[in-house]
């Protein structure tokens, strides 16, 4: 079965995590995703971030956000590596980049030129802080989004250090809204015959995704702070409790979870209680019910506990990484997969989380650096003569 975005060209100007993160998605799905990477480099420079390599050119990070691309090694600081890219624009459906603001208006990787190469280009830019207005020119990394954003002030126990996120989640959301604007604006120019140009930036999307605490600060001026045990802002029971062995995390957060709870643990007079009666009143009994729920839960372990809670309160283990990674429910379906990389043998990564009806992800590992330049120049016609002046001139 054909993946949905089979026939789909995508030339990637990106480098780290954000902007391939992205892309990777888009790869998944079948499009086929060109990396431009300059040659006199390194190209992308995550190709050197460790501190593990497959092989001493293969590192692991950088396979992480990489497999199933393509590689074309071209210098877009040289004339002749610009003339090969609109050669190739003219072929493609979306440029996505990430950049900082300032750089794709530099280099002519915008609508305004590139449209005129091929009028339904979608020219779609990740950035820290935008192209325009007075960040354009800043550098910026998810963890500087994480602070000003307010991630900092919500994340944690109360009376702890300001502490950020784990992961490196702006840059991964942002990688996911650059995907969401590529397939955006390739489906308005197939559309109208007309393309565009999309933007997305770490900052933006850092704060659109405070949503609710926002539109709460913006309205009635309540400002969010972090709850003890990791507990939702205002529905409970919905945060750590203890069991006999370590924690669990339960997350009534429906009404009818609350009877179910109290069914389940032989306490149907708390589901009776008119003190608990709806959320409103358990959030008002937050402190008492914790003492509840943490001396119910001491009588068994967080395991004989989810067996018990299966399918019916929603419940979790907190595990560590290792631990999450090692859960069968992961290893013993599809959300890992298997991919041969020449010169080391097999590895393991996650599995795309997209299950498109039944096709299985492409296992192709992330491309050598300029793996396919040869393949790709001859497509657009370049004869063996053509492309040796290239490597000479160090373009590609």
């Amino acid at each position: 079965m054909t993946l949905p975005l089979d026939g789909v060209r995508v030339l990637a100007v990106e480098q780290y995590g954000a902007g391939p993160f992205g892309t990777l998605f888009l790869a998944d799905q079948g499009a086929e995703v060109i990396k431009i990477e300059n040659p006199n480099t390194g190209g992308d420079f995550a190709r050197d971030v460790g501190p593990y390599f497959f092989t001493p050119d293969d590192s692991e990070f950088f396979h992480a956000y990489n497999r199933n691309k393509k590689s074309l090694s071209l210098d877009l600081s040289q004339a002749e590596g610009m003339a090969v890219f609109h050669d190739l624009v003219a072929t493609a459906d979306a440029v996505a980049s990430n950049l900082r603001g300032d750089v794709p208006a530099k280099l002519g990787l915008t609508y305004e030129v590139l449209g005129k190469l091929n009028p339904k280009i979608v020219c779609a830019h990740l950035s820290a802080y935008g192209r325009s207005g007075p960040r354009a020119s800043w550098p910026g990394f998810d963890y500087l989004m994480q602070a000003e954003a307010g991630y900092f002030s919500l994340t944690g126990e109360p009376g702890s250090p300001p502490t950020r996120m784990g992961l490196s989640v702006v840059d991964q959301m942002t990688g996911l809204a650059l995907a969401y604007a590529v397939l955006a604006g390739v489906t308005g120019a197939r559309a109208t015959g007309v393309g565009r140009d999309m933007d997305v930036s770490l900052f933006d999307i850092a704060m659109s995704n405070l949503a609710y605490p926002a539109i709460w600060y913006l309205n009635e001026g309540h400002e969010q702070e972090r709850a003890e045990r990791s507990a939702h802002p205002v529905l409970t029971p919905c945060q750590l409790y203890t069991s006999a062995d370590g924690w669990i995390y339960l997350m009534c957060n429906k009404e009818k979870f609350w009877p179910v709870l109290c069914e389940v643990l032989g306490r149907a007079d708390w589901a009776a209680d008119e003190r608990f009666k709806s959320f409103k009143d358990r959030f008002a009994q937050r402190a008492l019910i914790q003492q509840m729920l943490d001396a119910e839960l001491a009588r068994k372990s967080t395991a004989e506990w989810m067996e018990i809670f299966a399918g019916k309160v929603p419940a979790s283990p907190l595990n560590s990484l290792s631990e999450a990674l090692d859960n069968p429910f992961v290893v013993e379906g599809t959300r890992l997969q298997e991919i041969e990389l020449p010169g080391h043998g097999s590895y393991r990564m996650l599995n795309s989380p997209v299950i498109s009806g039944g096709a299985e992800t492409p296992a192709r590992p992330a491309p050598k650096l300029g793996a396919d330049t040869d393949d790709l120049l001859a497509e657009l016609g370049y004869d063996a003569d053509r492309i040796g002046k290239l490597r000479k001139m160090k373009t590609v």
